[in-house]
């Protein structure tokens, strides 16, 4: 994948995890270019395909497009942070340690992507305690 990609993929995503929003300057890791669709599901390496999300995000997200609504237990399609934005289908908790799904699209994400775990959680009471979070949207 060209470089140039790469630093535009970054630049339009604010530098930060098209998911959770985790901010390249806080995380431990370099954040990763993923594909929306991914490759084993058809997914190209075309600029629209592509967004920038943190190591958890892409480990958990693998290969899914699709996971259920908890609420309805309807199979709906995962967030897509190029296309959809994230205010719409996400809200932080009242201490900003975690993710709520406002739609059904982002209550199956925020399952699918395990972006309320024990380590996330914990991280991001930490970076409200140091004024970091949570993030502008």
């Amino acid at each position: 994948m060209p470089e140039t990609l790469r630093d535009r993929v970054r630049r339009e995503a604010g530098n930060r995890c098209g998911y959770c929003l985790s901010h390249q300057d806080y995380v431990p890791w370099v954040l990763e270019i993923e594909h929306i669709v991914p490759v084993s599901r058809g997914g190209a390496d075309e600029e629209s395909n592509l967004w920038l999300a943190c190591h958890s995000c892409n480990l958990y997200k693998a290969a899914k497009t699709h996971a259920v609504d908890p609420l309805t237990g309807r199979r709906v399609r995962l967030f897509n942070p190029r296309t959809q934005q994230w205010a719409r289908h996400f809200q932080w908790s009242t201490d900003s340690t975690q993710l709520l799904g406002r739609t059904a699209c982002g209550r199956a994400t925020a399952i699918a992507l395990n972006l309320n775990n024990l380590i996330a959680v914990t991280v991001r009471r930490h970076w409200a305690t140091a004024g970091w979070h949570p993030p502008a949207e």
